[in-house]
């Protein structure tokens, strides 16, 4: 940091100094810095208390507890000249204590400070002044745990900026600000600098792991989802291979279906969440050999449909490679208590969809085996 010397249009350096070799103590000085004007932190906040120490059953101290403009708590914790390996456990475990505050609790520790301080205005009504509402009770204060953190140092040890880092993956709002002393003859300064995040990168950051976090959710959800389907075929194999043999090599998947091959094409069982369906899928490798095998079983629709029960959805798919002929059902794979109705029609289905569908597929694979001089 310079000071500029308009006189002789020059730069004069200051001294970068420490809050202990200048005698500053936490407490007595950064604090109530801070206190005063809290607008040094970047932002509007309304200071509720110091030394706040309304915790059940411990005697711990968080340094201040202020409100942001959008009603959440602000826990902000001071350190001099180093924050120690702990400040960010420390902050944290000030968090989950403030995470119990109800509008009435935040409007009572505020009335104390204001009394402590010789204030004699009204809690509530600067509350609400603060926020931009007519009345306190418009607006509920801290909200789930949507409590913000503060750390102020003027030097950040790697374990905390990284855990710091490491934490905004999981929502948690922690803001680290630099603060330094600087001097120029008897003259002295402080800085305040916000390092995590940086104010440009901010929004940036807060996208980040909001992604992040939407990943996790999801990759939890997709594990969830895997054991369940996982499950569900292990008990429709067992029921399915007393009826059939059509799926005996097949093991439980973990995805959404499972199959066996006929001729080069594949008789599914799909479980989905709302609608569930066995089917015959038709890909025999190109576009004309798969409309070639359901124009040929298209003509025998009527006999298909009689033979198994039930009326089918052909889909031929012109715009595209394969076919299917489906035979829909229903079922959610995702509620179990619907699984054994759902496996004894599908089962059932899949046995009726086989018993119609193999004898046509043998003599179609024989016929376009004859048409292609016994090539496949």
């Amino acid at each position: 940091m310079y000071r500029i010397d308009r006189n002789d249009n020059a730069i004069t350096p200051l001294q970068s100094r420490k809050f202990s070799d200048l005698g500053f103590q936490e407490r007595r000085h950064l604090q109530e810095w801070i206190a005063k004007h809290p607008s040094c932190l970047g932002e509007d906040l309304l200071i509720l208390q110091k030394e706040f120490a309304g915790f059940s059953d411990t005697q711990e101290r968080l340094d201040l507890l202020a409100l942001d403009k959008e009603g959440r708590l602000v826990i902000i914790e001071n350190k001099l000249d180093d924050t120690g390996r702990d400040v960010t456990w420390q902050a944290m475990k000030y968090a989950s204590y403030c995470a119990g505050l109800k509008t009435e609790n935040i409007r009572s520790i505020f009335h104390d400070y204001l009394r402590r301080q010789g204030h004699k205005g009204d809690a509530a009504e600067l509350i609400a002044e603060f926020l931009g509402v007519d009345d306190l009770s418009d607006i509920a204060l801290n909200k789930g745990f949507t409590q913000r953190i503060i750390l102020i140092a003027a030097n950040f040890r790697k374990e905390v900026t990284s855990t710091v880092l490491w934490l905004a993956n999981f929502g948690l709002q922690v803001h680290c600000f630099k603060v330094t002393p600087w001097s120029y003859g008897d003259e002295l300064f402080l800085n305040v600098d916000q390092i995590i995040p940086t104010p440009d990168a901010q929004e940036f950051v807060i996208g980040l792991a909001d992604k992040a976090r939407d990943e996790a959710k999801a990759v939890s959800a997709e594990v969830v989802r895997h054991s369940m389907r996982h499950e569900y075929w292990v008990q429709y194999l067992e029921v399915l291979n007393r009826k059939t043999r059509l799926y005996a090599n097949l093991s439980p998947s973990t995805g959404s279906w499972i199959g066996a091959g006929l001729n080069r094409m594949l008789i599914n069982s799909v479980a989905l969440q709302g609608k569930s369906r066995v089917e015959l899928y038709i890909n025999r490798g190109n576009r004309e050999a798969n409309k070639a095998v359901y124009d040929l079983l298209y003509p025998e629709k009527d006999a298909i449909e009689a033979e198994i029960g039930a009326e089918l959805d052909w889909d031929r798919k012109d715009d595209k490679e394969t076919c299917r002929i489906m035979y829909q059902i229903p079922g959610d794979v995702s509620d179990r208590s619907s699984w054994p109705l759902m496996i004894e029609t599908m089962s059932d289905a899949l046995v009726r969809l086989e018993k119609a569908m193999v004898p046509r597929l043998n003599r179609i694979g024989e016929r376009l085996r004859t048409e292609r001089g016994g090539k496949e």
